[in-house]
């Protein structure tokens, strides 16, 4: 018997585990993959407050030390199910374990949508990113691309023309699904060219990007644009099926709770970007971690 299990240890996992240990309780994560989560494979984080410049590698060491130096604790496991037992939960994972706590915070993150197509992994970080917020800054005066058609798409490249020469937006269609607005602003930006009714067909770069190879998909004409950067925005998946018993799923399957942290499950909590949300940055992940934990621990006292 734990006080709270935390699915996940990335930012925003990791981040409640701090607040569950200062608050005298004690915390467990449960992580299928690796502490950090997705940060782990970014090579600058340049926009957390306090810290100028560090590596997703340092940042989410100190992370988990922070945590562990207070007594939580990581089990490497994948969570499969949660169940109700009268004041209690029923935590099952995939390798057949079961731990029992009094509160629980889903905090599984979400995954960006890949291109599924050679080179994407290998130069991810170099030169290949899925945060235009995030990295934008380091392609000052640089040609970029974006891959993608909808609300984020459309803001990556009106926020990369304010630092970059020029950007490409590569989309497959010949519409766009954002918002109007978006759209017109994004047309008005001289730096700006759309590359529509087109797929990226090959990325070009050894040990950093060079180039991407785009297709048309009416005529079957290549196109070769030589960028350093490729922005993919093309969505996010969360992971929270196992999940939907216990807490509310929208239809892109994120689970629906507020800056409350809170689902519809009482004693059942949500932190960090599997929820629902407008803004998914590290920052707002461990703001998610701190107050689902304090709400955790609140929900644990209020039983006794």
């Amino acid at each position: 018997m734990v006080d709270v299990l935390i699915i996940g240890a990335g930012p925003a996992g990791l981040s409640a585990a701090i607040y569950v240990q200062r608050s005298g309780k004690k915390a467990v994560c449960l992580e299928a993959l690796v502490v950090g989560g997705q940060i782990v494979n970014t090579p600058d984080i340049a926009n957390y407050p306090g810290i100028k410049k560090t590596s997703g590698f340092e940042f989410s060491k100190g992370l988990y030390e922070q945590a562990t130096e207070l007594g939580a604790e990581v089990e490497y496991e994948k969570a499969v199910s949660i169940k109700k037992e009268e004041d209690d939960f029923r935590v099952l994972t995939e390798s057949g374990k079961e731990f029992t706590s009094k509160a629980v915070i889903i905090a599984t993150g979400a995954k960006n949508r890949h291109l599924g197509i050679d080179k994407e992994e290998a130069l991810t970080g170099h030169g290949i990113s899925y945060c235009a917020t995030c990295d934008g800054a380091f392609y000052k005066k640089k040609d970029v691309a974006v891959n993608g058609g909808g609300n984020t798409a459309l803001e990556d490249a009106l926020f990369l023309s304010n630092y970059c020469n020029k950007v490409y937006i590569i989309h497959r269609r010949d519409e766009f699904r954002g918002e109007p607005d978006s759209l017109e602003a994004v047309k008005s930006k001289e730096n700006v060219e759309l590359v529509l009714n087109s797929t990226i067909d090959e990325i070009k770069g050894d040990t950093a990007l060079e180039a991407v190879v785009v297709k048309n998909k009416e005529t079957g004409e290549l196109r070769e644009i030589p960028v350093a950067g490729l922005f993919i925005a093309i969505g996010q998946e969360p992971d929270n099926k196992d999940f939907e018993d216990v807490a509310l799923l929208d239809k892109a399957g994120y689970i629906d709770a507020g800056e409350d942290c809170k689902t519809k499950t009482p004693g059942v909590f949500v932190a960090g970007d599997c929820r629902t949300k407008s803004v998914r940055q590290l920052t707002t992940a461990a703001s998610d971690g701190a107050v689902a934990a304090l709400a955790a621990c609140a929900y644990i006292s209020s039983k006794k």
